[in-house]
């Protein structure tokens, strides 16, 4: 696993990003996406349907861009991630501490909620008082899942040998890696 400060031994291509709901995932990719010129394909447009559903056709749709030679995408969904993870080259890991996450993932929720914002397929968000009746709130489920993404990570590094994988602790480890080895592999 390497570092921030590591460089990458490839020029990666075929990118995912792990880490805990509210750690940043989406916006990360987005952005090493746009300094690389890797197109970016959000994870989640591809999974909710309609009443958060999950889309038929989501598994044949992570295939096909998949199957291309470049691309950037978080590392989510059960059904997914294997998939994912044995077409990647590089596996970027937010592991971010719990109080942080948390804060990102109880404002992002707060603001969705405030400015009514439209996700996928015209769902929104569930309003911030149902983290008390509803086991899978997005709060819940930021705090039940933060700890088991070191298993996972360290599952895919055991399954699939060809991923790189980058352990960013930090919202500045993640600014470091994306300026310097990031940067420098991508050149």
């Amino acid at each position: 696993m390497l570092s921030p400060s590591d460089p990458l031994p490839l020029r990666p291509r075929r990118v995912i990003v792990a880490g805990t709901s509210g750690s940043g995932k989406s916006t990360f990719t987005r952005r090493l996406a746009a300094a690389s010129g890797i197109p970016y394909q959000e994870i989640d447009a591809l999974r909710h349907g309609p009443g958060w559903t999950p889309r038929p056709s989501f598994m044949e749709e992570v295939a096909a861009f998949t199957s291309r030679a470049e691309w950037a995408t978080e590392w989510l969904y059960a059904d997914a991630r294997d998939l994912l993870a044995s077409r990647a080259q590089l596996l970027v890991w937010l592991d971010y501490p719990r109080p942080l996450v948390m804060f990102r993932v109880l404002r992002r929720t707060v603001r969705r909620q405030v400015r009514r914002e439209v996700l996928w397929n015209g769902n929104v968000e569930p309003p911030l008082r149902t983290a008390f009746t509803d086991a899978d709130h997005i709060v819940r489920w930021a705090w039940r899942t933060h700890s088991t993404w070191s298993s996972l990570v360290e599952g895919a590094a055991a399954r699939h040998p060809q991923l790189t994988i980058v352990r960013l602790r930090s919202p500045r480890e993640a600014e470091t890696w994306l300026s310097g080895a990031f940067a420098q592999a991508v050149r």
